[in-house]
């Protein structure tokens, strides 16, 4: 499981640092590849290549007269990219990846239990603000919350 988060640079060549904590799980368990994506909130996906094998044969079984569903597989299989991590721990997020999501420099990679999201830092930090905003005080919108019943 992937969880927390944490801020990130790339370096000029569009590598980025896996955090030190995650870096013995993918060389213990030889997942030292991991797919990168697109997502439709402007952010990117990172998935090691045994939990993508299964989102991609999941993307690939919808149907392909919906609309929306093609939008999806265009979106984030369209998009996938395998990345090896190195010997340093760095990966390198392939430029129209970087610029679908607006990287720049400063990155957020947070964890999503099987799954990473890394988002442009600006672009994190001025969604979560209106995310907060938006969520604040509206009990509809707070009743998946509600149901885990904290």
């Amino acid at each position: 499981m992937f969880r927390g988060i944490s801020n990130l640079s790339i370096d000029v060549k569009g590598r980025a640092s896996m955090p030190q904590r995650y870096r013995k799980d993918f060389c213990a368990k030889n997942k030292s590849k991991v797919i990168i994506t697109a997502d439709k909130d402007k952010c990117l996906l990172i998935y090691t290549q045994n939990s993508w094998t299964i989102i991609e044969k999941k993307l690939s079984e919808l149907p392909s007269y919906n609309k929306e569903a093609r939008f999806v597989q265009r979106l984030l299989i369209g998009y996938a990219t395998e990345s090896e991590i190195d010997s340093q721990g760095r990966f390198l997020i392939p430029n129209p990846l970087r610029e679908y999501a607006g990287i720049q420099k400063k990155i957020i990679l947070l964890g999503q239990g099987n799954k990473f999201e890394l988002w442009s830092e600006n672009i994190w930090n001025k969604n979560m603000k209106s995310w907060l905003v938006s969520q604040n005080g509206d009990d509809a919108k707070n009743e998946a919350l509600n149901e885990l019943k904290l």
